[in-house]
């Protein structure tokens, strides 16, 4: 996804988004591309595997907690 995409859809802004993509690669769950596309820079951003293990954990544990909540009454 486009750095600018992914921006928008999280609602950060661009030094938020940069800091927590930069650690996000350092553990390894990120992949960061830059390329000049249109006269301009531009990075892409992709899961890699073990990010999307991780993903994929972090959502089990969540749906597990939530899951003991109790449904609230409309």
């Amino acid at each position: 996804m486009e750095f600018a995409k992914l921006r928008e859809l999280v609602k950060v802004s661009d030094s938020v988004l940069s800091k927590h993509l930069s650690a996000l690669a350092d553990a390894g769950y990120v992949a960061l591309r830059k390329a000049a596309e249109g006269g301009r820079q531009r990075t892409w951003v992709s899961l890699t595997k073990n990010g999307d293990r991780a993903l994929a954990a972090h959502v089990a544990a969540l749906r597990a907690i939530v899951a003991h909540l109790p449904v609230a009454a409309e």
